[in-house]
């Protein structure tokens, strides 16, 4: 069985999760069960992030020992998966024991390789990244990513040698153009290790809260190391499960940490002997009212706030709809609330309600059956198979937002074919070709059910049921391979079969 290996950067808890967190876990989980559908196995992990300066100084500030703080924030965090209907695999936290132990064990084995060496650092430093700056990269004198004030450190270190990789990676990134992805992030990086990297310091004095090096607990292993490798620490490294699951197929990243995946990550992999990682993908931010979330400016909208008032895979949808393919996108209620009203109520709620209340009208709640298709019925057909290219195709390239486009165009062609068609004028004058009509309409419901549910699985398997197909939502649970073509041929409903006409998927907000 084909392996699928998904990661989402691990979050940083220093504060509760916000609308860009779930962004994240939301499109990860998309791609998980749509692998899932295509019967690979999957392994989807996403985790905290618990160790550095940052969260010392927050714990601080809240009167807290740091482990009970992050203990607190993680839970936050892993609520989140929750209520978000996240299936991933793991939630690996950077302070657990399996963590700490791959964290050493690798750190020594760069360091017997003569990879690491010890020395005295000064530099600009962003307590917020947990990272050092040249003058450069600076704005105006301040942090490029969080526009705050940064200091001069100077601290004796364990350094890595980074620099000595740059050539490598170029030749990697030219021999590999989808390694990351969208083409404009791989432009980004490349153009800045033009400009040189710099051996990496790799471990901090100034304070203790992080993992031990193995040889000189004065020292902690620098905060974005121990980050980064969870991606194997939660496979067991070394171990049949990395053997199984290693490299990853996709790490799925925010825009503002690109440099530590794309050069830092690599960097330790070839350093460590591993292979790097098939696929970084870097989205943008979700921004609100065109500003960037920020605790300090007061812009952030909690998105359990947002489950509890318009549903799960209300927003699910939204989030994945909304958001461009790799850029930022704005968040709003009033575009949720649309979406929702129009998209989900309209446009796919009411699609059921009236094939299903006309079933039940006319033929007693069972299926009808088919016969002879006319030119319009063989139209909506056409239309599903198109949908099935353009959705897997989408899928492939990680454009989510356009496979739900394309799955729309079906959702709209299926009212437009019952306008066509005026059922309730049939009923009156064809019972027969009423049947045929009413038979298409219901199984591009089937189809619809199997093509939304890794984007709103609550929804799938409502309409699933509702539709009288019996079992779990295809796309919802873990299929053979080749069992997803075998759901996606026209034709699968049996006539008779009982429809179950429950309440309407979406309710309108006015």
């Amino acid at each position: 069985m084909k392996k699928f290996y998904l990661t989402t950067a691990i979050d940083y808890p220093s504060g509760p999760p916000h609308i860009g967190h779930a962004y994240e876990k939301i499109f990860g989980d998309c791609l998980a069960r749509w692998h899932r559908m295509q019967g690979e196995d999957v392994f989807f992990l996403t985790g905290t992030d618990e160790h550095g300066q940052k969260i010392e100084k927050y714990a601080r500030s809240a009167g807290k020992e740091p482990q009970v703080f992050v203990n607190e924030m993680s839970a936050k965090f892993k609520k989140l998966c929750e209520k978000l209907n996240v299936s991933n695999d793991d939630f690996i936290r950077t302070t657990e024991e399996r963590h700490k132990k791959v964290c050493q064990t690798v750190f020594k084995r760069i360091l017997d390789k003569g990879e690491i060496y010890r020395g005295k650092y000064e530099g600009l430093y962003c307590i917020d990244c947990e990272a050092f700056y040249m003058e450069r990269e600076l704005v105006e004198g301040k942090c490029p990513i969080h526009g705050r004030s940064v200091e001069k450190i100077e601290e004796e270190s364990y350094f890595f040698r980074m620099s000595k990789y740059q050539n490598l990676l170029m030749k990697y990134f030219e021999e590999n153009k989808n390694f990351i992805q969208p083409e404009t992030r791989r432009n980004e990086i490349i153009n800045r290790i033009r400009s040189g990297v710099k051996d990496l310091c790799i471990s901090r004095s100034t304070f203790t809260w992080g993992v031990p090096l193995p040889d000189d607990n004065k020292h902690v292993i620098y905060v974005w190391v121990d980050a980064l490798l969870n991606y194997v620490s939660a496979i067991g490294y070394p171990g049949e499960e990395t053997e199984k699951y290693w490299p990853a197929d996709i790490h799925l990243i925010g825009k503002d940490i690109l440099w530590q995946h794309a050069v830092i990550w690599p960097s330790i992999l070839l350093a460590a002997g591993l292979e790097l990682p098939k696929e970084i993908f870097v989205h943008g931010f979700v921004n609100v009212g065109g500003e960037k979330l920020s605790k300090s400016r007061g812009v952030k909208v909690d998105p359990l706030e947002l489950v509890e008032k318009f549903g799960v895979d209300a927003l699910r949808y939204f989030l994945i709809r909304e958001i461009p393919y790799g850029e930022d996108g704005n968040f709003s209620e009033e575009a949720l609330v649309r979406r929702l009203n129009n998209d989900l109520a309209n446009d796919l709620g009411n699609l059921l309600s009236r094939a299903l209340t006309m079933i039940e009208k006319y033929f007693g709640g069972k299926v009808p059956a088919g016969s002879e298709l006319h030119n319009v019925d063989k139209d909506l057909v056409r239309a599903g198979n198109v949908v099935i290219d353009e959705t897997e195709k989408h899928m492939k390239s990680l454009h989510l937002g356009e496979a739900l486009t394309a799955i729309w165009r079906l959702v709209n062609r299926a009212n437009k074919y019952i306008e066509e068609n005026a059922p309730w004028n049939l009923a009156k004058e064809d019972k027969v070709r009423l049947g045929t009509v009413l038979y298409q309409v219901v199984e591009s419901l089937r189809l619809l059910a199997v093509f939304i549910s890794p984007f709103m699985p609550q929804t799938s398997s409502k309409m699933w049921a509702q539709l009288g197909m019996g079992g779990e939502i295809a796309g919802a649970g873990f299929m053979a391979p080749g069992q997803l073509k075998e759901e996606l041929v026209w034709g699968k409903i049996k006539p008779g079969q009982k429809v179950n006409k429950g309440e309407h998927l979406f309710q309108k907000i006015s």
